[in-house]
């Protein structure tokens, strides 16, 4: 039980909170909800409403097996603008909250926020991986939304409490020690545990929701991932805006206590939705697979393959795998030798760990052929990391008014929020219908040559910035009581919001699809690793970079040090991630250009295609409506897997 070890350690800090009334008296009733809540909900097995919910008994609720649905990740959405309002905010208040308050240099500052997101994004692998093996994906974000209300309330008290600030120490990058960075360096341990643990489970259960077996439920979970983002979006959107202007006005602490509300609130929301939702019971651990199917293969290293395939083991004639069951492929054929049965054995009497299935094997050979995707896409979120901290920077020494209002810096992340919000519904409503009619895809262009698209505007978007830096940093030196505006920051903010529209919504609707369905919360984890391997690649390349130009510049300073962004040389830094953005670009085009989708998504495209061009209307007409000779070999096993669905979900 990890959120009660979080709780109790609270608990062992109380000592801070005796001159806090307000905070004792909050802690001690989200604490005392949380916890029977969780408690007892994690205990109780999958039922009907009828045994709780009294506000949402009374509604009229499809049988088990037709739950989901957009009724159902609406609860989702919730959480999601909710609890995005206080992490995105809070992100970008740490950077100036670490330099004003908690004594951090620029670099220091920066490489810690970059470290924290990396670990965010990291962590949630853990999230990803108990979700797939031991516990449904709803109750794992639970779980995790109680340890990230927890860190939230321990940062609140931290930032208010003075007495818990370090003493400026110099120009050191961190002045945190004893019991202060203690708590410091655990609270934000948590809060990455919590937050990452929730986004390596909630998105995957959203995509649960749709019943990809039809082209009507692939395209609806389409449509999902795109409201998912404009969901992140435009919770977002009010944090970056109402609690960053009352964190810059009113104390950094404030912004803090109202992400713990929202996170609250969010989590409550999602717990409301249990009725409604499609909750699928995990299996087999994915890594545990993985790892077989490496070993096994090893093993067998010196056997030789059968000629024909049908002489690989594969556990055809369980009615629980029918539909999952993957077609072998000619890559990584080495894998395959898992699946060689040995002479004079029955595959029935042999051990999990002497033999593998054709499928488990292919499932290994799936996530083989995303890595150069996730690879190839980290560049892009190191250029993410600078808008969050260095932009931030930029945003200090600039002019902030706005008419009579003094916008705060930490707000001009609402620029490129406010294009996503803006420019997703077109995306869903105008460019997927236009750009179908020529490509015959049902999204309008793949997953892939969205994430491209994402790519290409990073890099012209650190270019942008480095331009808009080299102005600001003119008219600071010839006039410092006359900067730059404020607003000039929006041209990379922009440009980068609509990077990230297309290659955020793309890279989980990938890694979702692709992946194997027992490993589709780890496969979607992917997008966050690429983003955590991105941050921590910002703090690796800040230090290489300041060791390097150390060395050879005539001064013997560095491109980024010190507090004063008037003697740094920021823009070259940007321009420097501008090149290593188009480098990064070419060796995605050859990753993409060479990667082949499953089979079976292959043949169900196929078949929305058909429909699309002889205006069946397969995708917008009800499942009655779709001609039987289109569907009756394609959807064959269908039926059999409502049936087990019905099963997961009702059968306890």
């Amino acid at each position: 039980m990890l959120f009660v070890n979080c709780i109790l350690f609270i608990k062992g800090h109380s000592l801070f909170c005796k001159t806090h009334k307000v905070f004792s008296h909050l802690l001690f009733q989200i604490r005392s909800f949380l916890f029977f809540t969780i408690c007892h909900y994690t205990a109780m097995v999958e039922e009907t409403p009828k045994t709780g919910y009294k506000i949402l008994s009374g509604l009229r609720l499809k049988p088990n097996g037709q739950k989901g649905g957009f009724k159902s990740s609406g609860f989702i959405f919730g959480l999601v603008a909710l609890e995005n309002m206080g992490f995105i905010s809070n992100i970008l208040i740490m950077f100036l909250y670490f330099m004003n308050d908690l004594s951090f240099n620029i670099p220091g500052a920066a490489n810690t926020v970059t470290n924290f997101m990396g670990s965010t994004f990291l962590l949630s692998v853990i999230g990803a991986f108990i979700s797939d093996t031991y516990i449904s994906r709803f109750h794992t974000c639970l779980v995790f939304g109680v340890i990230e209300i927890v860190a939230f309330m321990i940062v609140t008290i931290q930032a208010h409490d003075t007495s818990l600030h370090p003493k400026s120490c110099g120009l050191k990058e961190s002045c945190m020690e004893g019991g202060i960075g203690v708590m410091f360096y655990t609270s934000l341990a948590l809060l990455a545990l919590g937050a990452g643990g929730v986004r390596g489970a909630l998105a995957p259960f959203g995509a649960d929701q749709f019943d990809t077996t039809n082209p009507k439920g692939l395209k609806a979970q389409g449509t999902y991932f795109n409201w998912l983002v404009l969901s992140t979006t435009l919770g977002a959107a009010v944090g970056v805006t109402g609690f960053v202007w009352v964190s810059t006005n009113h104390g950094w602490w404030w912004g803090f206590f109202l992400a713990t509300i929202s996170s609250f609130l969010g989590f409550t929301l999602f717990l409301m939705g249990k009725p409604f939702y499609r909750i699928q019971v995990p299996e087999n651990s994915p890594l545990l697979t993985i790892i077989r199917v490496v070993i096994v293969a090893v093993k067998n290293r010196k056997l030789k393959l059968p000629e024909i395939t049908e002489e690989l083991y594969e556990n055809s004639r369980n009615e629980a795998l029918i539909g999952k069951n993957l077609s072998r492929t000619g890559e990584f054929t080495w894998l395959d030798k898992a699946a060689i049965i040995p002479n004079d054995s029955k595959p029935s009497e042999l051990a999990p760990w002497q033999i593998c299935t054709v499928t488990q094997a292919e499932e290994v050979k799936i996530l083989i052929r995303m890595l150069p995707i996730i690879l190839s896409t980290v560049v892009m979120n190191t250029c993410l990391a600078q808008l969050q901290t260095f932009s931030q920077a930029q945003g200090n020494f600039m002019n902030k008014k706005l008419g009579s209002v003094d916008f705060p810096a930490g707000s001009i992340p609402v620029i490129p929020l406010v294009f996503m919000s803006a420019l997703l519904p077109i995306y869903e409503y105008f460019f997927i219908p236009f750009a179908k009619k020529f490509t015959k895809h049902p999204q309008g262009i793949t997953q892939l040559q969205r994430v491209g698209v994402g790519l290409v505007l990073s890099a012209i978007s650190m270019g942008v910035a480095g331009i808009v830096e080299v102005k600001r940093r003119n008219q600071s030196r010839i006039n410092p009581l006359e900067p730059i505006s404020l607003f000039w920051l929006s041209f990379q903010y922009g440009i980068f919001g609509i990077a990230d529209m297309f290659s955020l919504v793309g890279l989980l609707e990938f890694f979702y699809k692709e992946a194997p369905i027992g490993m589709r919360s780890l496969a979607t984890s992917f997008t966050w690793i690429s983003m955590s391997l991105g941050y921590f690649l910002s703090t690796v390349l800040v230090s290489i970079v300041n060791s390097v130009t150390k060395r050879v510049s005539p001064s013997k300073i560095g491109w980024i040090h010190g507090i004063l962004l008037d003697n740094n040389n920021l823009n070259l830094f940007y321009w420097l991630l501008a090149v290593l953005s188009l480098i990064n670009f070419a060796i995605y085009l050859l990753s993409a250009i060479k990667y082949k989708y499953k089979k079976e998504d292959e043949e169900l495209l196929k078949t929305e295609m058909v429909s699309t061009t002889t205006s069946i209307g397969m995708v917008s007409a009800s499942e009655d409506d779709i001609p039987e000779s289109t569907t009756q070999e394609k959807f064959a096993h269908a039926e059999v897997t409502v049936e087990r669905n019905q099963k997961v979900n009702g059968g306890k």
